[in-house]
């Protein structure tokens, strides 16, 4: 019997991690991390501050694993959403059918990005002891969404040829990124503007904007 006391264990430690995980993943994200402290965060989660200590070792420990966690839960939904692209179209048709997925994940995660942006417009961890360690995660997750964004723009412009189509993925893969984020906080500021409708408008410009890039390099 002891075998099953152990697994049970097993199973209430790992319940007790993703529910401190969750709750912290909301709040940090509603408030910021420097507001959310371990009370309230026990308070919400019902759980002891040292099952936080218990599993995350600090503050800092914990957000690390938040940040950790929620980076992998977006890159998986984002290659989920992106698993079966359709048959060979024109540049804007793919590039639309790739942004729109995009668009589609970026509002089932509003949680983990608005932390991310917080964390990246405001030194709000930079004194903790986990500060090297934050830091090496956010720039991570944005040099792994710059990846992706570059794979979808030149598989979109794949037409062009190899070479054409990494030149213009290469110029335009910050732009398209930044043209995400601003959508994302524009719908944050005003839920009733549409993702869809931004990413229609973003794909037009990298569209626009890949085939004058595309035309320079021909001439």
């Amino acid at each position: 019997m002891e075998p099953r006391r152990d697994m049970t264990g097993n199973r209430r430690g790992r319940r007790s991690r993703d529910e401190i995980l969750e709750v912290a993943s909301r709040l940090m994200a509603e408030r910021g991390y420097a507001a959310t402290t371990l009370s309230e965060l026990s308070r919400e989660s019902g759980l002891p501050k040292s099952a936080v200590y218990h599993h995350f070792r600090s503050k800092g420990g914990l957000l690390c694993a938040v940040m950790e966690h929620g980076a992998y839960a977006f890159f998986r939904d984002m290659a989920r959403a992106q698993e079966h692209p359709p048959p060979r179209q024109d540049v804007r048709e793919r590039l639309g059918w790739y942004l729109q997925r995009t668009g589609e994940v970026f509002l089932a995660n509003p949680d983990f990005l608005r932390l991310h942006f917080i964390l990246v417009m405001n030194a709000e961890a930079a004194h903790d002891s986990e500060a090297e360690e934050i830091d090496r995660i956010l720039e991570r997750v944005r040099r792994d969404g710059r990846a992706h964004m570059n794979h979808m723009i030149a598989d979109s412009f794949a037409a062009y040829g190899p070479e054409a189509a990494q030149a213009v993925a290469d110029q335009l893969d910050y732009f398209a990124i930044a043209g995400f984020d601003g959508a994302f906080v524009a719908w944050q500021a005003d839920p009733s503007r549409s993702m869809e409708e931004a990413m229609e408008l973003l794909t037009d410009a990298v569209a626009a904007l890949g085939a004058s890039v595309a035309a320079r390099l021909r001439s």
